[in-house]
């Protein structure tokens, strides 16, 4: 009877898991961040420890797994509300190569070393450090890598300038203009509050806008 409980304990909790996972979202394992990872592994220990002690009642494990998963929802749905919220749980994108040049002290604020940098760029397929134009280190911990073109110019890549409605000063920085220059700009295509975008960027001289859904 033993042998049956737990075969039945390991099988439900499969299960359980699997819809829990469902309910958490699709993401691939290289790109789930702090959140989703602490309530994996806890969850997990949770499975173990309901399997091993099986003659508990399972809900001393579902109880406290749930209340994980609510947790761990409220969590992203502060995350998808607020962009601040996310980058102070989940972190924000830190450029490493810059056009073409190391950006040291990003390296040092996310305590990343050159062995973690050439790892990351053998992985993919990155021989010489000259072939890359931005190499971007994303929340997740991957590496996402930008090369220059084929004549070794120097090229772009999307930099939101709004996100959910809150203006990204840095980015502005990054493109040497001011929040004025953009609701100069946004004006002229007809966007009047700013609030009411949820994505917008400008790339190559060219504006991508997007507006919240109603």
């Amino acid at each position: 009877m033993t042998y049956l409980t737990i075969i039945f304990r390991a099988v439900f909790l499969y299960i359980v898991i699997l819809l829990i996972f469902r309910l958490m979202g699709r993401r691939e394992i290289g790109e789930l961040s702090i959140l989703d990872l602490v309530v994996f592994l806890m969850i997990g220990e949770m499975a173990v420890v309901a399997i091993e002690q099986h003659t508990d009642p399972l809900l001393h494990s579902l109880i406290p797994m749930f209340t994980l998963v609510i947790i761990q929802l409220t969590l992203a749905h502060f995350s998808l509300k607020s962009v601040r919220f996310r980058e102070m749980v989940e972190g924000k994108p830190e450029i490493i190569i810059d056009k073409g040049k190391i950006n040291e002290k990003a390296m040092k604020r996310q305590r990343y070393n050159f062995h973690d940098l050439l790892l990351q760029l053998r992985e993919k397929d990155i021989r010489y450090i000259e072939e890359v134009e931005y190499a971007i280190l994303e929340p997740s911990g991957s590496l996402s890598i930008m090369k220059k073109d084929e004549n070794g110019k120097s090229g772009t890549f999307t930099l939101p300038l709004i996100l959910d409605g809150v203006v990204q000063y840095e980015h502005l920085k990054m493109i040497n203009q001011t929040e004025q220059w953009l609701k100069q700009e946004l004006k002229r295509r007809g966007y009047k509050q700013i609030n009411r975008i949820s994505f917008c960027s400008f790339d190559n001289g060219q504006f991508f806008i997007d507006e919240k859904d109603q």
